[in-house]
């Protein structure tokens, strides 16, 4: 089946375009900011978990099955054929549909009367966000010159860090604006839900003047326009690599970044305001921090190493986080526990920052938005593990020492993830050096 709207070059390499226009400079900052606005919603809804935990009664393991089950596995699934619907479809069409539909599911969500039509809610809104990220990564080559799409991909990274970070920093002073602003009986919590879906209104509006380019398709790529499968089964051993230091990165990332707001207040006794204030600087220094990092040692190391660096990058930070987390365990003051957090989100940000560009490198355009929903996918397994185990641990061996049990819990995923990284450095540099024409495609595609 042809692809709609496909460009297909007879170059050996991909045809983006030579120079940016105005109109795709509008669309990535465009996509940035949606993409920031809905992610906001989980930095939120990290700050309001306690009063939600109160509201309906659950426990740490249910919490912890909220924040990955419902907030990452569930959403990255259904995710999959919504990403396919993209590539053979307008990605705009696709991507305004996705805006209305978050809105309309953060209502249901803030008006649930019980928890399992919440959880339901949550995560179908998580659909909305985990389909949108895939087909943003396959309209960016598309829209950026070649030799501007990692700036790009960091760009759009950055805006949606600022977003899900302001989720943390506003969340006090949204429940307390929508206190005055929606009247009624309804919990803060729900109202503030219900005042951030209103600001997908106004982006909902920008969409219609988005760009939707045509894909730029190399000849090379044409066959695979219906062979996802034979695609994977020829790079079989480098995706799952890949998914093994990406996966178990995941398991320790998450099994911190949604449980830790209640867990430094439980730990503590915080207020809400500070540990918001306090995670909203932290997580925005760290996730938008560590991009020129990242482009940096990734321009510094591909010159020797090719595309082998980015692993390594990875491994290398997965490495240094754990005794960031073993420092966590051990604090014993807000301000130790909170230097802990902003150096190991720093590290594991870092790490993961080149692997939208890595995933880019690897699939043709034609399986682009599926390829990346279909890591979404795979990599949110692990996701949903972190918080579960994490939430397990708390609630049935460690007295609810949640804070505890998000290290123990990190400390091991962090071990695997470096050791596969470590695995897949090893693997790309023998292959180079056994052929010197790979050592100097893996330096010209990177």
């Amino acid at each position: 089946m042809a692809v709609a709207g496909a460009q297909v070059s007879t170059a050996g390499g991909l045809s983006s375009p030579s120079e940016w226009s105005a109109r795709a400079l509008f669309t990535v900052g465009f996509l940035g900011l949606t993409a920031g606005v809905q992610m906001s919603d989980r930095g939120l809804q990290a700050i309001v978990l306690s009063a939600i935990q109160d509201s309906f009664a659950v426990s740490d393991a249910t919490v912890g099955a909220l924040q990955g089950l419902a907030g990452v596995l569930v959403g990255s699934a259904v995710a999959v054929p919504v990403a396919r619907l993209a590539d053979r479809h307008s990605r705009k069409r696709v991507l305004l549909g996705l805006i209305m539909a978050w809105i309309l599911l953060m209502i249901l969500s803030a008006l649930a009367p019980d928890f399992p039509l919440f959880f339901i809610g949550r995560a179908a809104s998580g659909v909305t966000e985990f389909a949108m990220i895939p087909i943003v990564y396959s309209l960016i080559p598309d829209l950026a010159p070649e030799r501007h799409r990692v700036a790009a991909n960091l760009v759009f990274a950055a805006l949606m860090a600022a977003g899900s970070s302001a989720g943390y920093y506003f969340g006090d002073s949204l429940v307390t604006a929508a206190q005055s602003v929606i009247p009624g009986t309804l919990e803060p919590w729900r109202k503030a839900m219900t005042l951030l879906a209103f600001a997908g209104l106004p982006l909902l509006a920008l969409g219609f003047l988005a760009s939707d380019p045509p894909r730029h398709i190399a000849a090379m790529d044409v066959e695979t326009n219906v062979s996802l499968g034979a695609f994977l089964r020829e790079r079989w051993q480098a995706v799952g690599l890949f998914v093994g230091v990406a996966g178990s990165l995941m398991i320790a990332v998450q099994a911190l970044n949604p449980l830790i707001a209640m867990a430094l207040q439980r730990r503590f006794g915080t207020g809400l305001a500070e540990i918001g204030h306090a995670l909203g600087l932290v997580t925005l220094a760290t996730s938008i921090g560590c991009l020129p990092v990242a482009g940096m040692l990734d321009r510094l190391l591909r010159r020797r190493m090719g595309l082998a660096a980015r692993p390594l990058i990875m491994g290398l930070g997965a490495a240094a986080a754990i005794p960031c987390t073993l420092l966590l365990m051990s604090s014993a003051t807000l301000d130790r526990a909170l230097s802990a957090v902003v150096l190991f989100l720093f590290l594991t940000c870092t790490a993961n920052a080149l692997v939208p560009t890595m995933l880019q490198d690897l699939t043709p355009a034609s399986l682009r938005a599926r390829s990346f929903a279909i890591w979404s996918f795979v990599v949110s397994v692990f996701c949903a593990i972190g918080p579960l185990i994490a939430g397990l641990l708390s609630d049935l061996m460690l007295g609810g020492a949640l804070l505890k049990a998000i290290s123990v819990t990190a400390i091991p995923a962090l071990t695997l993830s470096a050791a596969c990284a470590i695995r897949s450095v090893l693997r790309q540099t023998g292959a180079a050096d056994g052929n010197p024409a790979v050592q100097e495609a893996a330096h010209n595609r990177g």
